[in-house]
């Protein structure tokens, strides 16, 4: 199947005064249509810039290297008006704080029909009004056409975060990227955007980057996982493989803190010692070698490269020896 979104050996670099920060470091990412990708890390591993370097939505100082194909068509590089085309109808994105991200001072309705008209001029106000009062109903608004006309302020977090779904499959997108879209919600609230995404896949045939830090989302809804550790992705593969197999001492950290329905030991949970290193002054050889408890003299000096090991795809020098993790109910 050929991939919507192929991303390749792509490298950001932020300048600041202490010197150059590797924010992503050799990222690769394929998605197929259909398909939802799961990242998955810490805060600051780079999931979010990795995206927003795809959608050229970074500050203009950030130097971002590497390949960006959308449906065979390369992004970095082009024009600022040829790429905002592609933003929007191709590829979409709800961002992570939906309050933050939708205009105060306009209607929930206003903006969806913004979003529409800018990437279909020819399409008259009125018509764009009916789709969106349509998308608000396809998203789960109860009274979309009388919701469409209140402010951003007047809807609860749920529903700020089902407007901006909304807003993003208006110009039906081959590509959804997802920044955290259960942020800050309730567990209720939660399942519901998740099956609201899951009903999108299914019914548009759209392919969705999911960005979280909650395995157990990823676990539910992707088909595929990266997990990235200092801005680089060191283990991949499809979430049953990871989930059960995972050979890189990082995602068997994050695996083993979740807490299990089925675990009868009520000891406290495992974690990962230390902290995240700084991207602007990273460890040699492996970068997670100073949190890990299988390290060996060689992981501080040699740095693992992404490579088949089993069913998976992992970063670690040692991968073979590594057990096998099950994941979290």
């Amino acid at each position: 199947m050929t991939a919507v979104l192929d991303v390749r050996d792509l490298e950001v670099t932020f300048p600041t005064m202490e010197g150059p920060v590797s924010a992503v470091r050799g990222v690769n990412l394929t998605l197929e249509r259909g398909r939802i990708h799961g990242v998955v890390g810490e805060s600051g591993s780079g999931k979010t810039v990795t995206m927003l370097a795809t959608l050229g939505l970074l500050p203009s100082t950030a130097e971002v290297t590497g390949s960006v194909r959308y449906k065979g068509r390369e992004l970095l590089g082009l024009a600022p008006s040829e790429l905002r085309k592609v933003r929007g109808s191709g590829i979409a994105m709800i961002f992570q704080d939906p309050r933050t991200s939708l205009n105060p001072v306009h209607t929930i309705g206003h903006q969806i029909v913004e979003g529409i008209r800018i990437h279909h001029p020819e399409v008259s106000r009125k018509e764009a009004a009916k789709r969106a009062v349509e998308l608000l109903a396809l998203v789960g608004i109860p009274q979309p056409d009388r919701r469409a006309r209140d402010y951003p302020h007047q809807f609860s977090g749920g529903m700020c975060q089902r407007a901006m779904i909304a807003m993003a499959v208006a110009n039906d997108p081959d590509v959804l990227v997802a920044d955290e879209p259960t942020t800050a919600l309730d567990v209720t609230i939660q399942a519901q955007i998740l099956d609201l995404l899951r009903d999108i896949r299914r019914e548009k045939g759209v392919a969705i980057v999911l960005i979280s830090h909650d395995l157990g989302v990823v676990a539910g809804l992707a088909d595929e996982v990266s997990v990235m550790y200092a801005g680089r992705v060191v283990e991949r593969g499809t979430v049953d493989d990871v989930y059960e197999q995972a050979r890189h001492p990082y995602t068997r950290g994050l695996l083993a803190s979740v807490p299990r329905l089925t675990d009868d030991n009520r000891g406290p949970l495992l974690s990962i010692g230390g902290g995240a290193p700084s991207l602007l002054h990273l460890p040699g050889g492996c970068a997670f070698h100073p949190r890990c408890s299988h390290e060996r003299p060689n992981c501080r000096v040699d740095d693992p490269r992404l490579r088949p090991v089993g069913p998976v795809e992992a970063a670690c020098h040692y991968a073979e020896e590594m057990g096998t993790v099950k994941a979290s109910s």
